[in-house]
């Protein structure tokens, strides 16, 4: 059993670029277990079979491994605001946007930026970094696919132009996917690319001290250009945006001076 179970790793790494030896062992073995048994499976070695072949028994098991508790659209007003007002200013002086979503978690978030964004410049001109501390998550986004309730969201034309219905789950448009590049990035240890036009951040830095997030705030502001937007949760609001040479331009939008 444990060398079944070792293999089954190797091969879901091959496959997904998942790490499941990232995860307590023990912990994940009785999860796994628990839910091939309920699909009908007697071993590993078995249900990775079913795993290679169709399409819903995988997406079923990246579901359960990576807890998503992101959606596309999340606070829909906010990406309208993005769309209408942010991202319309920004594309008055250029035609083509330096955009980083930071902490992108499974990837909703970028994917979303380049599904706005398609509406307003031809997707060729579309490039958005997205990082994240969590190779596994990493690996969940570069895959692009989500269970419906991710997409409850989105509206019915984009959800039809860029996602592609595979049983139970949806897949990510590889024109959309083609947008996006996934990289590794901790935050608070690695040095900010610089001359961003939009710093998309959001529903992260509720969860850092005060001390970490005065820091971020000034690495965020310093890796933004002149007039550049940051974007942040909605429970993230900037108390006192001026100490970060930043001015707001609408509830959790903020420009840089």
């Amino acid at each position: 059993m444990p060398q079944e179970y070792e293999e089954f790793i190797r091969k879901i790494k091959m496959l997904t670029g998942i790490d499941l030896s990232l995860y307590k062992e023990g912990q994940m073995k009785r999860r796994l277990t628990s839910l091939y048994e309920k699909r009908g499976y007697h071993s590993f070695r078995e249900y990775y079979k079913d795993i290679q072949t169709s399409p819903n028994v995988l997406n079923e098991f990246l579901d359960r491994m990576t807890i998503n508790v992101s959606e596309f659209y999340r606070n829909a007003k906010r990406w309208e605001v993005l769309e209408k007002k942010i991202l319309l200013s920004l594309l008055e002086s250029q035609k083509r946007l330096k955009i980083w979503s930071a902490a992108c978690s499974t990837g909703e978030e970028p994917y979303t930026i380049a599904m706005i964004l398609s509406n307003l410049v031809p997707l060729s001109q579309i490039e958005i970094l997205a990082t994240d501390l969590d190779e596994n998550v990493l690996a969940r986004a570069k895959l692009g696919v989500y269970p419906a309730r991710s997409l409850n969201g989105v509206p019915a034309d984009i959800k039809k132009q860029y996602f592609i219905k595979e049983e139970d789950f949806y897949r990510v448009d590889d024109e959309i996917k083609r947008r996006v590049t996934f990289k590794k990035h901790n935050l608070l240890a690695d040095r900010f690319d610089q001359e961003f036009d939009l710093v998309v951040c959001r529903n992260v830095l509720i969860y850092f001290t005060e001390d970490a997030k005065s820091l971020l705030y000034d690495k965020f502001s310093a890796s933004l250009k002149s007039g550049g937007v940051f974007f942040v949760g909605s429970t993230e609001q900037i108390f006192n945006p001026g100490k970060y040479e930043f001015e707001t331009i609408d509830t959790f939008f903020y420009k840089k001076r």
